[in-house]
């Protein structure tokens, strides 16, 4: 009122435009976005950070909806005001110019970009991880279950929640991303978050392919889906149990033994023989011989089933005892158990008759006995230092990881943390008194070794495993003996599993028992591989949709189920195995694992013990038809896939090109991981007789005239060295020369030959040595403590592109040999060799 003393209000705010975003700090959005994903139903979890959706989700969709992947926009759905991010695109337009003018590749732009933040964080996170690591361990065991349980349960509310394409295409950008910024952190939260991002995609994938992807029940459609369906199934199952193996590896060290030597307990060796040669036993027994420990205190038995006179000989002129029986029951283990009632030792150390190993073998094992009483066993890896048929036919020695470079680098240092490394039947010592009181060596199955660690488990001893190559021996030389090894183990495997399976009986932890588990499922993967080489063929033949989806929603759901599978196991497994050559390794046993799993869950008792052949060559290449005989019918089905697949993407099924595209793509895959197992079923000549080591060993060499030059090895084996020094004058082929090694016991002088010398190198023959002499070298070069410790140091770590790569190449090349080979027969049938000429006699 006019006049008066009161005063004006001001004036009152505006009301809010609707049509306007609210004004909100970048923090805020992401807490919302995260309430409503995580919380609130899928319909209302929409709303992305502005920011994520400017850079990532909007050319992730506007590419998704060009290539047919995800539905076009509906033109009467109203459009969402742009304000909001405008501020936002014009302060990043700097940034887009600039990647115009110089390109980086999105790698170097993160390290960039993202490099000094990660490392605070990488500090921050180990910090929450060691505490929140610390404060686990301290609680009961009440609250760790119900820890588990919760983290059980959130990942089944995130693997269960249905998202439309569009959706889950984001929340896969998204998990991508994450992924790919994790995996650069140092840390050992690391691999767990790997892991969780990996269970999520791959959980989402498994249930919505149990619960969307079946189609109409009781046809042959359904059937053929059914059966893909398991075998995906299964490869989660074992994709769950490795990732609870290989979580957080134990990397045990050495136990240091009391300083005095009399303490030391006694030990005897066993080295089992059947029917090896004696070339491959002998270095062995010598180096068994020479092991750092008291000789009173020390026992080498050759346990020979073959019962041979050579070998007695042997034995005895060199010091050890040999024992024989007068059956072969129960084979090795037979053999194991009948020396164990004749010996006395407090512990007995097993090796496999080609298995050489180092002198520091007890002295770094027998520590754990004395500092865990309850310990039982302690393993060591197999190591070999010959090429297996992989390694030799596709020439990948030292340049891609063994088959069993993975389990022994990775899964025994993972089951270590449970205290469920198992006996592997060599390389190994056990305690005498808990082996006598389950009943000695396991002889129910062909496994032995993995049933009496089970046993020692069950009765409530402990294991180790050592990390370091502490023994090494031959490989098996052909693909034939290469896959019936694995045979005999995938039986025994089974056969466990039927008669004694680890989710049953008592004396387990939880933890061992899915260890023991993952073991056994791992043998079982015969008949899901062969179910993956054949899956597209009941499209492509007749057009069984073994997957009823859309192309969107498959792409949505399997390719971040594969690709961050890919990211975790390259992580895990870098070191170890390189990527997708696991799927060549397991199509190379499928067809021959597969029959032994199934007869040995209806009939433990089939099958019998079969020894692999060590120490043979190789006069001749050749394609062992025999043996590749089942994947050359599946070589020959996918190619007729192939030639199918044409007229159906061009004439047949030009309604649904997409799923010929997709079923053409994955026979080609399978036809590249089958051109590699023909690869190294083209076995190459190998008429070396003594494997050769790569190690620089400290030498010297006694020329002729007592000149003495100081150099080192390039390359040893049992018969001969090699040295990469300048040229010496004077050394032609045929003169003798001396090679002083250094041992434990001293240096000592070995008398050699010279094969060749010039101006690289100088190849060198042992001459034939005493018994003593041979125990001094193989001392000296195999026995050396430190000779393995860097033999893994050159393969490169894993490459998942490169890796895609490597397997490609191989397939190829695969093919190319085969035809090759079958076309030098071809030509060797239609116009065979002359015969060689008789010698002209001379006449009298």
């Amino acid at each position: 009122m006019e006049g008066s003393d009161t005063p004006t209000p001001p004036p009152a705010d505006p009301p809010p435009d609707p049509r306007q975003p609210a004004q909100t700090s970048d923090l805020q959005e992401i807490g919302r976005w995260l309430w409503r994903l995580f919380v609130l139903s899928p319909a209302e979890a929409r709303a992305w950070p502005r920011w994520l959706n400017l850079i990532v989700l909007r050319p992730l969709r506007t590419l998704g909806i060009r290539l047919g992947l995800l539905p076009a926009p509906r033109s009467d759905r109203p459009s969402r005001p742009r304000a909001a991010t405008d501020t936002f695109a014009g302060e990043m337009t700097g940034t887009w110019a600039f990647r115009r003018r110089a390109p980086l590749p999105p790698t170097r732009l993160l390290n960039r970009l993202a490099s000094p933040y990660l490392q605070r964080a990488a500090v921050v996170i180990d910090r929450a991880d060691a505490w929140l690591g610390a404060w686990y361990l301290a609680r009961g065991q009440l609250t760790q279950r119900l820890i588990l349980f919760g983290a059980l349960a959130t990942l089944w509310i995130q693997a269960t929640t249905p998202l439309q394409p569009d959706d889950q295409l984001k929340l896969s950008a998204l998990l991508f991303f994450m992924s790919l910024t994790v995996r650069r952190l140092e840390i050992r939260t690391t691999s767990l978050a790997l892991i969780a991002v990996s269970l999520l995609a791959s959980s989402r994938y498994v249930f919505w392919r149990l619960t969307q992807t079946l189609g109409p029940s009781g046809s042959t459609e359904w059937w053929a889906a059914l059966g893909l369906l398991v075998a995906e199934s299964y490869t989660w199952i074992v994709m769950v149990l490795g990732y609870l193996q290989n979580v957080m590896p134990l990397h045990r060290g050495i136990a240091v033994l009391p300083e005095d030597r009399a303490d030391w307990p006694s030990v005897d060796v066993f080295i089992p023989t059947y029917s090896e040669p004696l070339a491959v036993v002998k270095p062995a027994i010598l180096a068994a011989l020479s092991l750092d420990w008291p000789q009173q205190k020390l026992n080498v038995w050759m346990l020979d089933d073959g019962r041979r006179a050579e070998f007695r000989e042997f034995a005895l002129a060199a010091g050890a005892r040999y024992l024989t029986r007068p059956d072969n029951s129960h084979a090795k283990a037979g053999n194991l158990n009948h020396a164990l009632a004749r010996s006395q030792g407090e512990y007995v150390a097993i090796f496999d008759c080609d298995h050489i190993p180092v002198r520091s073998f007890l002295t770094d094992t027998m520590g754990w006995f004395l500092l865990d009483q309850r310990c039982a066993l302690v393993q060591t890896p197999h190591h070999f230092f010959s090429p297996d048929p992989f390694e030799r036919n596709l020439g990948t020695f030292r340049q891609v990881p063994s088959e069993g470079s993975l389990f022994y680098g990775l899964v025994q240092d993972g089951n270590d943390l449970w205290n469920a490394s198992y006996f592997c039947g060599s390389c190994a010592v056990l305690k005498r008194g808990p082996l006598l009181e389950i009943g000695g060596v396991a002889t129910d199955t062909v496994t032995e070794d993995a049933h009496t660690a089970l046993r020692l488990h069950r009765s409530g001893y402990s294991s180790a495993y050592v990390r370091r190559i502490l023994a090494a021996g031959l490989a098996t030389e052909s693909l034939s003996s290469h896959v019936a090894q694995r045979a005999r183990w995938a039986r025994g495997m089974a056969q466990i599993f039927r008669i004694d399976n680890p989710l049953f009986g008592r004396g387990l932890s939880w933890q061992q028992r899915l260890c023991y588990l993952n073991a056994m499922l791992h043998f079982f993967s015969g008949l899901p591989r062969l179910v993956f080489l054949t899956a597209p063929l009941a499209y492509l033949f007749f057009e069984f949709h073994v997957i009823t989806a859309t192309t969107a929603m498959l792409f949505t759901y399997a390719l971040p189920h594969l690709v961050q599978a890919a990211i975790a196991n390259s992580h895990l497994q870098g070191r170890f195995r390189h990527s997708l050559w696991n799927e060549a390794y397991e199509s190379a046993l499928s067809w021959y694992i597969a029959l032994p799993t199934l007869a040995a869950l209806v009939n433990p008792r089939l099958g019998r013990f079969n020894v692999t052949a060590k120490g043979g060559l190789i006069t001749k290449s050749f394609f062992d038809w025999r043996l590749a005989a089942p994947y050359m019918v599946i070589v020959g089905l996918n190619l007729a896939g192939v030639a199918i697949a044409i007229p159906r993407l061009m004439y047949w099924n030009i309604f649904e090109s997409e799923t010929v595209v997709i079923n053409l793509v994955w026979t080609l895959f399978n036809l590249t991981l089958m051109g590699a197992v023909l690869g190294v079923a083209t076995e190459k000549r190998q008429v070396r007789g003594a494997a050769r080591v790569v190690k620089a060993i400290p030498a010297r060499l006694h020329l002729p005239g007592a000149a003495v030059v100081e150099c080192r090895t390039a390359d040893f084996s049992l018969t001969g060295l090699r040295f990469a020094m300048p040229p010496v004058a004077g050394l032609p082929a045929g003169s003798h020369v001396g090679v002083e090694l250094d041992t434990d016991c001293g240096a000592h002088v070995f008398r050699c030959e010279v094969m060749s010398a010039d101006a690289l190198e100088i190849r060198l023959r042992t001459l034939p040595m005493s018994i003593d002499e041979e125990r001094r070298y193989v001392a000296a070069t195999f026995g050396r403590p430190d000779v393995w410790d860097d033999w893994s140091a050159a393969t490169p770590a894993d490459r998942p592109l490169a890796s895609l790569a490597e397997v490609l190449s191989f397939g190829a090349t695969g093919y190319l040999r085969v035809a090759r080979l079958l076309t030098d027969q071809l030509h060797d049938w239609v116009r065979p060799p002359a015969p060689a000429a008789a010698p002209h006699k001379r006449e009298t």
